[in-house]
């Protein structure tokens, strides 16, 4: 039991041990997390409750690749250097199938707009493919995307489980006022992000439409005194100092991350 009175879930050890370097026992890498990041405050369109990575939960919504797309991209986790201008930004998350189960070897391929809102169509500037590890986790070392006319700031992406089919869509950021007025922009498609220090960082965990057998492997939970490491789903009610909390954002708590420091995942009462 964790400082919360709940059973701490399968998906709370995977990512704590991954963040520990710590290696896992298949049985435990058959863990769920939450699968997508949404937030009701950049949007006026009625949001369906965030769903949990569960037996049934819909997979990660489909988008289009747009005009910018340029194959054979280079392997690297990093699309910049020491000197590349713009906020820095790093974005994590896992890969998953419709049992929760995470996918290992799964093909990550990212490409984005630079600080001025521009594309390199003639190199790789802001382009990098990579594969998820053997805990399905992923991590990219990047900039927040310029903006240009006529779209909100997002990255790109096309997510392959091994020998399955191409899932292409893109990610956005909460906060950002044009988010209500690109007819692209899909809430369900919000990655989490917060400020680390000069930069940021970002999380999204991927639902691919992977049949992997099996029964639901993280039943809803939630609740008590809130506390690092913990799985809350949307309406979750915690106590943080005494006050009352409802979550608005299925996520994993982090060192952080308390609720007043955070209203995009909490609000008081």
């Amino acid at each position: 039991m964790d400082g919360s009175g709940r059973d701490l879930s399968r998906k709370t050890v995977l990512k704590a041990a991954v963040a520990a370097g710590v290696a896992l026992p298949a049985a435990v890498l058959g863990a769920s997390a939450p699968a997508l990041a949404r937030t009701s405050r950049d949007t006026a369109r009625t949001l369906e409750p965030t769903p949990m990575c569960d037996d049934g939960d819909d997979p990660t919504p489909q988008q289009t690749e747009g005009p910018y797309f340029k194959p054979n991209s280079p392997q690297r986790t990093s699309l910049v250097t020491a000197g590349t201008p713009g906020t820095r930004l790093a974005v994590s998350g896992y890969v998953f199938g419709l049992a929760c189960k995470p996918i290992s070897g799964v093909l990550l391929d990212f490409w984005q707009a630079d600080v001025n809102g521009a594309y390199d169509n003639v190199g790789y500037t802001f382009r990098g493919h990579q594969f998820t590890d053997a805990q399905g986790a992923f991590k990219l070392s990047t900039i927040v995307p310029g903006l240009y006319p006529g779209r909100t700031r997002h990255i790109h992406v096309k997510v392959q489980a091994p020998g399955k089919p191409v899932l292409t869509t893109q990610l956005y950021f909460p906060g950002e006022p044009r988010n209500n007025t690109d007819t692209i922009f899909d809430p369900r498609l919000l990655m989490t992000v917060r400020d680390a220090g000069s930069g940021k960082e970002a999380a999204f965990d991927f639902v691919l439409n992977v049949d992997q057998g099996g029964g639901p492997t993280d039943p809803p939970g939630g609740g008590g005194t809130w506390a690092v490491g913990t799985s809350y789903k949307v309406g979750d009610k915690v106590t943080y100092g005494g006050v009352t909390y409802t979550c608005l954002q299925a996520h994993t708590a982090l060192q952080g991350w308390e609720p007043p420091a955070t209203p995009s995942l909490w609000r008081a009462g």
